[in-house]
């Protein structure tokens, strides 16, 4: 299930406490953990639960478990968080989930850990929990020895602990229990050898059976009273009556295997079945004393076979669970007849839910939204996975068809296990032609033919194509077009098949060493290829003509092609990393770092990054531009494989002891990504691998909304502090936009065109508290100022008469002066000559204050404020810096004052006042002298640029 996004600071506060290994987690800045997809189950014992009438079934995945509804077998949760240790044994008992690690007991309620309970400590060391059953208001754990008890009291569920019960040694370690209806407060354990009935409330032993010879696996309670199963280890399962101590049937299953679980069917037919370690399904009717069915391979012999089979309660459907890592349901359908002799039919497969048994070999992600990925395993098998919901995955068939004389498609016999193809070693894929004809290229291990496949029908295809000399299958690749197929040999072949027809059309003779990677440019022009014999050959694939070759330093292993850019990585048996560009066919990067050899490399998205993985337990990110390596991870387990999604949002990784695909989210989505180098693998990031639950990782918006700083911000890098100026020799621009200049040029324009085309209308009618007249208003300023002044004033009284005032001033009142910081800064800066500040205020400001000020320039004899701009602006251009702003203003300032600046030239005073002329003529010689700087260096930038373009 999707976490909310409320969630996120928590999960942020839990990630920085992470360690690994005792120490502390240092997290990658590009990647982040995400999930894992394809696991469903390890083949721990599965435990059904019910919740009024629907069943629920969950499912243990390593230190996490799985919650399916049992009649769709969706996804409903996941454990939010991993479990310190492997669980053991879970138990679903109503709305809780009960799992054992370690010698602890968690309780979970819809994937929340609510409560914990840890065994007390008996001797030196804590014993591990191998059993839990919860009936009533009880809780039992089971070890190799001992019984803990716990009772509820105040709490939903047991949590007191109530006493422990010591089984004898000598009847062998305990290896199930259960509890039988209606036996009150008694449980029925069974050891290696023997079955004892325990009475918890006293905790007293009250019977124990006789040795049974064959061993015992499992226990299982019977619909009918005081009657219990019990599986033995050679294969037979054993009806058992424990209130008359006596065995009342002995049921064989024909095989030496260990029964590994007994279920009772429980809507009407007397049927029971037992699972085998062989993979096989025993079903048995108690009425007619004869086997009904056996149903061979439900699950893989080779990975454990089956673990657990149990039937719904009061449904035929039985579910069954394996470490092959599939969870299954078979059904029974009605029986036709209720006659003795009636047949019942066997049981079909229903649904399921899967995913490879071996580690995958081979991975691609099949569209280009990031929604399916194609993956092959060692196991033979070939499967799509849906990266969205998991009901959308499932197995490409492997059922064969054949073809009639009339060219009809005829069905072929079934792919079960044995007969599947050999482990896939890569895979091509193109959907330009997807429903059209195949679009899939799959190479088999030790085959010499590759097969096509159909990825809308999910099944194999009708052609194999076969190498054109004989070799083995090393290398595909199919044309964006999707109508050609390239076939690369292990005696160095390259055969081009159209697809459609599987017809060869071209054939390539180069390399003398198996082909290891072929590729075809988006139009279908250059086509480039690599081999063990470190050659690289380019071809015009539309004309089929020999371009030119490259011969690098060591053998090539692997080749990745991204279109977008026309470049091509290769990996090179001497553990480096070698970029061609296509197009000229010169190498333009050798990258080096890993340690051991590369197993796999992939381009991002947008082809600036390589993201290769190494035998070093590494995976380490390539900055293209920079030729650095920019961020590594170490890993617990060797990465086979890795590919980055289309969309850029995931990269997926197989792993060599994982059975699922790791799924990791991108940061750069939501963040810039420093590409500073990493030069020590310290400095690499060990943070966990993904998991089912997705503890230890991130949500995939986490970078969205992650307002704290990052590790590598602590740490002083990762951030680039522009400076202001890096070379006073240089010309620096300001920072300002280009909208600004525009503005400060053509403010004219801009308040004309701004301008109102209608005059402001008067208001018809004025509301009483604004009625005061233009002339009271005149009037009262005019007294302010003549009373200001100092001089008299008539006023008139009501009689007629007038009073004449005199208004005296205070000898000590100030007069109004208005200074702006402009002309403050001017003034002080022309008295100092110091125009650092100046410059920087008259830069910062606004275009229409600018425009303000500088109309607002005294033009009046001595010139002072003239002369002081004038040297300010030539004092910024000596600076190298803000030149562009500093050619604006001055520009600014001659259209406004240029015929002011014209008189004072031609009349006699300006002529006879130096500092004018002297002013005019520093800017003017240092003007010309920035422009011609300001071309050496234009002319200079472009050279270079011309130079690196066209070599």
């Amino acid at each position: 299930m999707v976490e909310p996004i409320t969630a996120t600071s928590n999960k942020r506060k839990q990630l920085k406490q992470q360690t690994v290994n005792g120490q502390k987690v240092k997290h990658s800045k590009i990647f982040s953990p995400f999930r894992v997809i394809g696991h469903v189950s390890n083949g721990t014992p599965f435990s059904i639960g019910t919740l009024g009438q629907s069943f629920y079934i969950a499912t243990v995945v390593g230190r996490s478990f799985q919650i399916y509804d049992a009649a769709t077998l969706h996804l409903l949760f996941v454990s939010n968080t991993q479990t310190p240790q492997p669980i053991s044994s879970i138990t679903a008992h109503h709305q809780y989930v009960f799992c054992s690690y370690g010698n602890k007991i968690g309780v979970y309620r819809r994937g929340k850990l609510e409560h914990e309970i840890t065994l007390p400590r008996t001797g030196s060391e804590f014993e591990s929990i191998k059993k839990l059953l919860v009936f009533g208001n009880n809780l039992i754990a089971a070890t190799s020895n001992s019984l803990y008890i716990y009772e509820k009291k105040n709490e939903k569920y047991p949590t007191e602990y109530y006493g422990t019960i010591q089984s004898n040694a000598l009847f062998g370690s305990i290896v199930d229990l259960t509890h039988l209806p209606t036996y009150l407060n008694k449980i029925v354990v069974a050891t290696t050898s023997h079955l004892m009935v325990y009475n918890i409330k006293s905790t007293k032993l009250l019977y124990t059976s006789e040795e049974f010879p064959d061993g015992i696996s499992c226990i299982e309670p019977a619909p009918a009273l005081d009657i219990i199963a019990v599986g033995s280890l050679q294969g037979s399962c054993i009806i058992f009556n424990v209130k008359k101590a006596r065995k009342l049937r002995t049921i064989q299953t024909g095989t030496n295997a260990q029964v590994t679980s007994v279920s009772f069917r429980t809507d009407g037919a007397p049927h029971l079945v037992c699972s085998l370690v062989s993979g096989d399904l025993f079903f048995y009717d108690l009425n007619k004393k004869a086997r009904v069915h056996l149903l061979r391979n439900a699950h893989q012999e080779t990975y454990g076979g089956c673990t657990k089979s149990a039937f719904l309660n009061g449904q035929p459907i039985i579910v069954t669970t394996g470490p092959d890592n599939s969870l299954k349901e078979f059904v029974f359908d009605p029986v036709l007849s209720n006659t003795d002799s009636s047949v019942v039919s066997p049981p079909r497969h229903l649904r399921s839910r899967g995913g490879h048994s071996a580690p995958p070999t081979a991975i691609n992600f099949a569209d280009t939204k990031s929604h399916f990925l194609r993956s092959a395993s060692s196991d033979r098998s070939f499967w799509t996975f849906s990266l969205r919901k998991d009901a959308q995955s499932q197995e490409m068939s492997q059922k064969q068809s054949k073809v009639d004389k009339n060219g009809k498609r005829v069905g072929g016999l079934s792919g079960n296990y044995k007969g599947k193809f050999p482990p896939i070693q890569m895979i091509a894929q193109e959907n330009a032609r997807e429903g059209d004809w195949d679009n899939i290229i799959t190479a088999h291990q030790d085959e010499t033919f590759a097969r096509t496949w159909d990825s809308r029908n999910k099944k194999i295809g009708k052609h194999q194509l076969k190498t054109i000399d004989g070799g083995l299958v090393k290398s595909v690749a199919i044309t964006q077009c999707g109508n050609f197929a390239l076939i690369g040999s292990s005696l160095g072949g390259i055969g081009a098949y159209n697809i459609q027809s599987g017809k060869l059309r071209k054939n390539y003779r180069l390399h003398k060493k198996p082909v290891t990677g072929i590729a075809v440019d988006g139009m279908n022009r250059k086509m480039v290829s690599c081999g063990l014999d470190g050659i690289v050959g380019f071809y015009d694939f539309s004309k089929s003509q020999f371009l030119g070759k490259l011969v690098l330093d060591a053998p090539i292993t692997q080749m990745v092609y991204h279109r977008s850019s026309d470049l091509v990585a290769l990996v090179l048996d001497d553990l480096s990393i070698v970029v061609i560009d296509v197009v000229t066919q010169r190498v333009v990067r050798q990258l080096f770092g890993h340690t051991n050899r590369i197993t796999s490399i992939d381009f991002s998205n947008d082809g600036r990054w390589i993201i290769s993985a190494s035998l070093d337990s590494t995976i380490r990110t390539w900055d293209l531009p920079t030729g650095g390596c920019i961020d590594g991870i170490h890993v617990p387990n060797v990465v086979t494989c890795l590919k980055m999604s289309p969309l850029g949002d995931y990269l997926a990784t197989v792993h060599v002891n994982g059975v699922g695909i790791s799924l990791w989210t991108n940061k750069s989505q939501f963040k810039p990504v420093s590409t500073r180098q990493v030069e020590d693998e310290s400095e690499f990031a060990n943070v966990l691998l993904p998991n089912v639950s997705g503890d230890g990782g991130a949500m995939m918006l986490n970078g969205a909304f992650d307002d704290s700083a990052d590790e590598e911000n602590d740490d002083g890098y990762g951030v680039y502090n522009s400076l202001e100026q890096i070379d006073s020799e240089l010309i620096t621009l300001s920072s300002c936009s280009h909208n600004k200049f525009n503005t400060i040029l053509h403010l004219d324009n801009v308040k004309l065109r701004n301008k109102t085309k209608e005059p402001v209308k008067k208001p018809e009618s004025t509301p009483f508290f604004l009625e005061l007249t233009g002339g009271k208003v005149g009037d009262a300023t005019k007294d302010r100022e003549q009373g200001l002044n100092g001089t008299s004033e008539n006023t008139v009284n009501e009689n007629g008469n007038s009073d004449s005032k005199l208004l005296h001033l205070d000898s000590k009142q100030k007069s109004f002066n208005f200074e702006s910081e402009f002309t403050k800064l001017l003034r002080t800066a022309y008295a100092s000559k110091k125009y650092d500040a100046f410059v920087k205020f008259i830069v910062d400001l606004s275009p229409s204050n600018i425009d303000l000020e500088i109309r607002s320039l005294n033009t009046l004899p001595p010139y002072s404020e003239i002369i002081s701009f004038v040297e300010a602006i030539t004092f910024g251009l000596k600076q190298n810096y803000n030149y562009e702003i500093l050619v604006v203003l001055m520009t600014v300032f001659m259209n406004v004052h240029g015929d002011v600046i014209y008189n004072i030239n031609k009349s006699p005073e300006g002529k006879a006042n130096k500092k004018v002329i002297r002013a005019f003529n520093e800017w003017n010689n240092l003007n010309a002298e920035m422009n011609l700087k300001l071309g050496d260096l234009i002319k200079y930038c472009s050279g270079v640029i011309s130079f690196i373009t066209t070599t």
